[in-house]
């Protein structure tokens, strides 16, 4: 298993980097068809993780854990909705609760990394075509989703598109855990082979009608009941392989 980064030093620069240990061992970009190392390291401590990729789309499937469904059916057709690009926060950023909401969850999942172009793809080329996954926090605001009609507000608002820190290739896609904590406190756990629409199946379905591209990123869904946010909390998303994704929550405007 390798596990990708990227960062920005202290001059602001960016770049990327495979994570071992305490070490970054720097490589080229883009990195989707292998990790070209340039020779140089970096301390871990003596720069600033940044979400592991650039996506062009952030697709999300809602509702695809029984947990979370409580007794409800399951969607049929599947519920896919898209997140913008200003929601993008990556490791250690604060998540920003918005005033004129009146609840806002976390809402921890496994996130599928593309690796290649796909269009329409069958399963096993979609399948072939997923680079990674890394942890994904899919903020949601639980008031603004249930009365708005659509789920951009409630899904899209600044800071609710958290991923990170890594990349983690080489799992299995049936065999991937992810536990969300609050202030230490585990409040959601699942497994991928619980989900509804499984991995291959999630990224096929997707290409069928958009072609995803390196770097496209999709939340996979998220299980259980998450609790409410306050800000003061911390709250932490682990994805196996991926490593732990932490931010501090605190009011926004």
């Amino acid at each position: 298993m390798d596990r990708y980064v990227r960062f920005a030093r202290p001059d602001g620069s960016t770049g990327a980097g495979l994570l071992e240990g305490d070490r970054i061992a720097v490589i080229a970009e883009p990195f989707w068809d292998g990790a070209e190392r340039t020779g140089k390291e970096l301390d871990l401590a003596a720069v600033r993780l940044l979400p592991p990729c650039q996506p062009r789309s952030i697709v999300c499937v809602g509702l695809n854990y029984a947990s979370h469904l409580g007794g409800r059916p399951a969607p049929d057709p599947p519920t896919l909705f898209l997140k913008p690009l200003s929601s993008i926060a990556g490791p250690g950023d604060p998540i920003r609760l918005p005033a004129a909401s009146t609840r806002i969850d976390p809402e921890g999942e496994i996130v599928i990394v593309i690796g290649r172009e796909l269009a329409a793809p069958t399963r096993e080329e979609a399948l072939a075509g997923i680079f990674g996954y890394t942890a994904g926090n899919d903020v949601s605001a639980r008031d603004w989703q249930a009365n708005d009609g659509q789920w951009w507000r409630a899904k899209g608002a600044d800071t609710f598109g958290v991923y990170g820190p890594t990349i983690a290739t080489g799992l299995d896609h049936d065999a991937i855990e992810v536990r969300t904590r609050v202030n230490g406190v585990e409040t959601q756990h699942g497994r991928s082979d619980e989900l509804i629409l499984d991995i291959p199946e999630i990224v096929r379905y997707t290409a069928a009608v958009m072609t995803l591209l390196p770097g496209d990123i999709i939340y996979s869904g998220t299980p259980g009941q998450p609790q409410a946010l306050n800000p003061g909390d911390t709250v932490e998303v682990e994805v196996t392989g991926a490593g732990v994704l932490s931010n501090p929550v605190v009011a926004g405007s």
